[in-house]
């Protein structure tokens, strides 16, 4: 065979490799890119729903010894789930219950219905999480069993050596070019391709919570207990209901006429 056409056909598999390489690195990039904004989005349930829902209840508890055991009941941590220092915010307390009112005929079983509402929706917002959790793990293990498969079938040291064999010494810097900048080691840590860090590592794993009716009987003792705590103002803001009016001198609230 002539050196013409070893040439050529070095040049020609060289291409091929490199543009199954690249093909498949740039896929795989797209992906993690893609994984890492689900991450994000799915991020703003915890930071926005849950916490939300959660300070509700923390507010409407509000004693740290209530708060504490109605976390150990759920199965929540209270040092990664509780921050005290929001009980002392008025501002955070009128914007996590503008517009959310619960319904009946007096203002402590409105009261109750609220925090009963307020952990029906942390239920609702948890799932959705840990299903969403679950997505996410699953995307992960394609991208890194995508990235095992690739290297069962191209095996970086054996196609170094290829290169090298074809007697051409800039075999390899066709590859070389477009890696990362800064990456230390030799040419095949280089072109290695690292698969997502696991989920874990971005996002809490949220256990699954008990449901309304499971918890029902301590938490009625605590909110019964939680109720005498308030002030007129916190009760007023909690439990105020357009429609209702109360009658000072039997503390019974009855419908306006219309």
């Amino acid at each position: 065979m002539s050196p013409d056409i070893d040439k050529v056909l070095s040049f020609e598999i060289k291409q091929e490799i490199a543009s199954r390489y690249f093909s498949f690195r740039k896929l795989i990039e797209e992906d993690t890119i893609s994984l890492e904004q689900q991450i994000k989005e799915h991020s703003f349930i915890l930071e926005k729903r849950i916490s939300f829902d959660l300070l509700r209840i923390y507010l409407l508890l509000k004693s740290e010894v209530l708060i504490k055991l109605f976390l150990q009941r759920i199965g929540l941590d209270s040092d990664a789930y509780y921050d005290p220092s929001l009980h002392h915010s008025t501002v955070i307390r009128d914007r996590v219950f503008s517009g959310l009112r619960a319904g009946g005929w007096t203002s402590k079983g409105r009261f109750h219905k609220l925090v009963e509402t307020c952990y029906e929706n942390l239920l609702i917002h948890s799932e959705q999480y840990r299903q969403g959790f679950s997505e996410l793990i699953e995307e992960q293990a394609v991208i890194k069993e995508e990235i095992a498969l690739f290297y069962r079938k191209n095996e970086l040291g054996s196609i170094l050596g290829f290169f090298q064999s074809l007697g051409d010494a800039k075999a390899c810097q066709g590859l070389e070019g477009g890696m990362e900048t800064g990456l230390a080691g030799t040419l095949e840590q280089k072109m290695r391709i690292e698969p997502p860090l696991p989920i874990e590592q971005s996002l809490p794993l949220l256990p699954p919570l008990p449901h309304l009716k499971e918890i029902k009987g301590g938490l009625r003792q605590w909110v019964h207990a939680a109720y005498k705590l308030h002030s007129k103002d916190d009760l007023n803001l909690f439990t105020h209901c357009p429609g209702m009016i109360c009658w000072p001198w039997s503390g019974r609230e009855r419908r306006k006429s219309s």
